[in-house]
């Protein structure tokens, strides 16, 4: 298990708005996958010539998104860095938002345990996806669509909610017997959306 990192977050530093593609799906921070410091590999120009570039995800909306950060400026993987309005600590700007292939294999690789990460972090948020699901037709279910949850599993998480809603994932894990680490079965789900830009039904990624 490696989200122990996660924890060791960096200074939270307030940067000038850039980048036309988040407009839409504005993020205010993020979190760091990679760190580029001679930019993409497949850069041919001579290294003097090269910037660093950070690829990142953004906390709320999970925005795939390469940053520009400031000179002399290094974030570690897992640092949160301020990308909003106003004055900004590490990053200079945002270069452009990214698709799931852009990303490099480390970022890649990080994606997963950032995103349990984030999950754990904000519980609160959420266990409102098993409070609040719904029907999505007659014979699809909101909780149909998280990874792992089968008829079965749905059923007892609809009859222990008749009981009152779950305060938090040990309650749910609890009361639902057969179901377990419901934060990862969440970040699961949330990976899927970024990586199937096409998925119907998206549950947590703008």
């Amino acid at each position: 298990m490696r989200d122990q990192g996660y924890g060791k977050r960096g200074r939270v530093g307030r940067e000038r708005r850039s980048g036309g593609d988040l407009e839409k799906n504005r993020e205010t921070s993020a979190l760091v996958l990679d760190y580029l410091p001679y930019g993409h590999p497949e850069d041919s120009r001579p290294v003097y010539q090269k910037k660093p570039l950070i690829h990142a995800i953004g906390e709320h909306k999970f925005v795939l998104m390469e940053l520009s950060p400031k000179k002399d400026k290094i974030p570690a993987i897992y640092d949160q860095v301020y990308i909003g309005d106003g004055e900004r600590d590490v990053i200079d700007h945002v270069v452009k938002k990214l698709r799931y292939n852009e990303l490099t294999p480390t970022a890649t690789m990080e994606l997963s345990y950032v995103l349990e990460g984030v999950v754990k972090a904000d519980e609160k948020r959420f266990i409102t996806a098993f409070n609040n699901a719904k029907p999505i037709t007659t014979r699809l279910h909101t909780l149909d669509l998280l990874p792992g949850i089968g008829k079965k599993l749905m059923w007892a998480i609809l009859d222990e909610r008749k009981k009152g809603p779950f305060s938090g994932f040990d309650d749910l894990t609890k009361r639902v017997k057969g179901l377990h680490h419901p934060e990862k079965i969440i970040a699961r789900r949330i990976e899927e959306e970024i990586m199937d830009e096409n998925t119907k039904y998206k549950l947590f990624v703008v």
